[in-house]
């Protein structure tokens, strides 16, 4: 499958000065097969399992990376070849020890192209005391295949150069605009777990992706378990299982559990989030970057993994969809802001931990709520998800106005346009602002487009 992740890795692999990296991510995202895809570009490729075979730890406890290296050539029974091996560390949560040993490849054997992965490294950094080799690795965050992936998944590159290059004031054609919002209601079943793709692209069944969903979900369920010495599990697979029908919504601790006491509810949160299954989604006050230094941190709203996951918890069926005209009526836009929001977060540099933020205003008589602040360039743009084809923008005028904002973004299931549009609020001050509404499934292309507009203002 086409991962946008692997051109980053194909540059990091060539990049003088690389670093050993580690890639994070939510369990069955794909950080695997990305690996071994990178593979075929190296003549000399090893792969250790530290769940499978944990004895393998042993391996890396001489700390003379040139004794570990001699070790695991014996070991795999493979000679490696200086600037062309690619060494994979999976499942590195499963070998704390190693994670230290990883400076030494940085600092005396770069030749070595070395990447770990793991699920639950945030468990991992809290649990164990030893150093990080700060300054000696890199990142790449990975989520779940986004919709231009998916679209390149179901044989379609034409229409994926077509996205990746669509420019303003350009018109769509209606017909493709059509068989665009067609293949988002398919992406809005599926998702972008590679498993769940993989499983319609066999058999285009829908029991075969729900089954694939339910496995996932049964998957972190069964994970919670082992954490079992921070919190309980059955009050974590409960917490799990409410999240997907709370997006969208500020979330208050007694719609997860009225029983329950709020701290042990926040500590729950806390570790669904570092296992990233889940993203709080927090209130910022928007007036300036970086968008986190003025959050409130008791103020969040939850987005989950990935809206096929959603679409499978939720209950919904691709035919549910396909009646429904506008898809503002899918669990009241809750599936919309959910598509929105988990392509937001993964749309800065790849080494940049995922974050995403909102906005709101609560006044008597006069609050306002934008769904999502993201950056461009150095400028803060509201962003809003209309999921049908109508609906109002009090709220992001509210924010345009108090914020000054040089630009304004809506998401909906209309065509591209872009205008320049005055605000309009009772006791606020006029304010003129360019207005880019863009179709749903150009959130891939939003940033971009909005850059070339900021640009040309």
């Amino acid at each position: 499958m086409y991962r946008k992740a692997k051109q980053e890795l194909l540059l990091w692999k060539e990049r003088e000065g690389r670093k050993p990296l580690i890639i994070r991510g939510a369990r069955q995202v794909g950080k695997t097969w990305l690996v071994r895809d990178l593979a075929e570009h190296f003549s000399c490729f090893i792969e250790v399992n530290f769940d499978k075979n944990p004895e393998k730890a042993d391996l890396f406890s001489a700390r003379d990376i040139d004794r570990t290296l001699d070790l695991i050539e014996i070991d795999s029974g493979v000679s490696l070849v200086s600037g062309n091996t690619l060494l994979f560390l999976d499942e590195i949560q499963s070998a704390p020890a190693v994670l230290p040993v990883l400076r030494y490849f940085y600092e005396e054997r770069p030749d070595i192209h070395v990447i770990a992965a793991g699920s639950l490294l945030e468990f991992l950094l809290a649990e164990h005391d030893f150093s990080m080799p700060v300054g000696r690795i890199e990142y790449l965050y990975l989520g779940p295949m986004d919709f231009e992936e998916f679209v390149a998944a179901l044989g379609q590159p034409k229409l994926l150069d077509y996205l990746t290059t669509y420019r303003l004031p350009e018109v769509i054609p209606l017909s493709i605009h059509e068989k665009l919002l067609e293949l988002l209601k398919l992406y809005w079943i599926v998702g972008g777990m590679p498993a769940a793709v993989a499983a319609w692209i066999r058999q285009k069944k829908l029991a075969d992706v729900t089954r694939e969903h339910a496995s996932i979900l049964q998957t972190y369920e069964a994970d919670f378990a082992k954490y079992r010495r921070k919190i309980y599990p059955q009050r974590l697979r409960g917490v799990f299982a409410k999240i997907p029908a709370l997006i969208g919504r500020k979330l208050k601790y007694v719609n997860l559990d009225p029983d329950e006491k709020a701290k042990n509810l926040a500590d729950t949160l806390e570790l669904l989030e570092m296992a990233r299954v889940i993203c709080l989604v927090r209130h910022s006050a928007g007036n300036g970057l970086p968008l986190g230094a003025e959050v409130k941190e008791k103020v969040f709203k939850p987005l989950f993994l990935d809206v096929g996951l959603v679409s499978t918890a939720l209950g919904l069926s691709l035919a549910q969809v396909e009646q429904i005209e506008e898809l503002l009526l899918v669990h009241n836009g809750a599936v919309a802001e959910q598509f929105i929001g988990q392509h937001l977060l993964y749309q800065n540099s790849w080494y940049e931990k995922p974050q995403l933020y909102y906005w709101n205003r609560e006044q008597k008589s006069s609050n306002a709520e934008v769904d999502y602040l993201i950056s461009v360039g150095p400028a803060v743009v509201p962003v809003e998800v209309k999921a049908g084809k109508s609906g109002s923008l009090k709220s992001l005028q509210v924010f345009v106005t108090e914020k000054k904002s040089p630009l304004a973004l809506r998401f909906d299931a209309n065509p591209p346009s872009a205008s320049q549009q005055q605000t309009a609020i009772a006791g606020m001050e006029r304010a003129d602002y360019p207005f880019v509404s863009l179709p749903l499934y150009l959130v891939c292309q939003a940033k971009r487009i909005a850059q070339t507009l900021l640009t040309e203002v």
